[in-house]
């Protein structure tokens, strides 16, 4: 009687871009889950005090009880309503003004004075003037985030304006290609990837800035940062606002990498060139 040949295990194989991902992706995980592991420990063992910093399964029942409340929800669409207003408008100042300075050295040396005056000022440090000015708060976080966002923007936009390639220019005028043709052809496809990472960089610039500005101004307002102002106010509020936290943090994990996605598929090229995983 003849026995049918023992079958082969089958090994999966990664490939050395999977590889690549999978590898900071697990650390990065086991990175969390010892810090949530060491939270919970300190809680249960008594090294910290469970009302000032509660067990980390404490802190993650409450995210999702807070993730099915509706009122934590509409908190979260207003938080990113200011943000995504404030992002737009950032963009839609500094690409023109960053391939404006970027192409015209003139321009650059006369506005670089202003920017670099500007720049360093932080944006919650103009809460208070921004309450005198602005009534509504819905109003007053785009018109900060707007601010915050604009400088990132800018900067990357101007460095990527400047590393225009020069030949790539003669080249398009060499053919008979006019200033609007060149700008669309040669100028922004060469930009749009600095002005991808810009955008990247600023969103969360944006994102800390808009839920500062509600936890700042405070009172009646709404929004995730109004709501840790009202958690904090409650003597066992402690473990709502870690869990809001937690909640913060992971959506500005998830906007980062949504974000990052984006870049990398649409400009693979652009990390080619670079030597960089698309």
């Amino acid at each position: 009687m003849t026995h049918p040949p023992a079958r082969k295990p089958v090994v999966v194989r990664l490939s050395r871009k999977a590889r690549r991902t999978a590898g900071p992706l697990l650390r990065g995980f086991a990175g969390v889950e010892v810090f949530l592991l060491a939270g919970g420990v300190g809680g249960r063992v008594g090294l910290v005090d469970p009302s000032y910093l509660p067990p980390t399964s404490t802190v993650l029942a409450h995210a999702g009880r807070l993730l099915t409340d509706g009122g934590f929800l509409r908190d979260i669409a207003f938080t990113l309503g200011g943000w995504s207003a404030g992002l737009l408008v950032a963009t839609a100042i500094a690409v023109p003004a960053g391939v404006l300075f970027g192409s015209l050295p003139v321009v650059d040396s006369a506005a670089r004075v202003l920017v670099e005056f500007l720049r360093p000022i932080p944006a919650v440090a103009l809460v208070p003037l921004a309450l005198l000015v602005v009534a509504d708060q819905g109003e007053m976080e785009r018109l900060l985030a707007a601010y915050a966002a604009t400088w990132p923007i800018l900067v990357n936009t101007i460095y990527g304006a400047g590393a225009v390639d020069p030949l790539a220019r003669d080249m398009a005028r060499c053919f008979g290609l006019g200033r609007a043709a060149i700008l669309l052809r040669v100028w922004l496809p060469s930009v749009a990837p600095f002005v991808a990472t810009g955008v990247r960089l600023a969103s969360s610039v944006a994102l800390i800035v808009t839920i500062s500005t509600e936890l700042i101004s405070g009172g009646g307002g709404d929004g995730l940062g109004q709501f840790v102002f009202d958690a904090s106010g409650d003597p066992d509020g402690a473990a709502e606002v870690f869990a809001a936290v937690l909640v913060i943090g992971t959506l500005g994990l998830l906007l980062d990498a949504g974000l990052r996605y984006g870049e990398r598929t649409a400009f693979r090229w652009h990390f080619e060139r670079l030597g960089e995983p698309g």
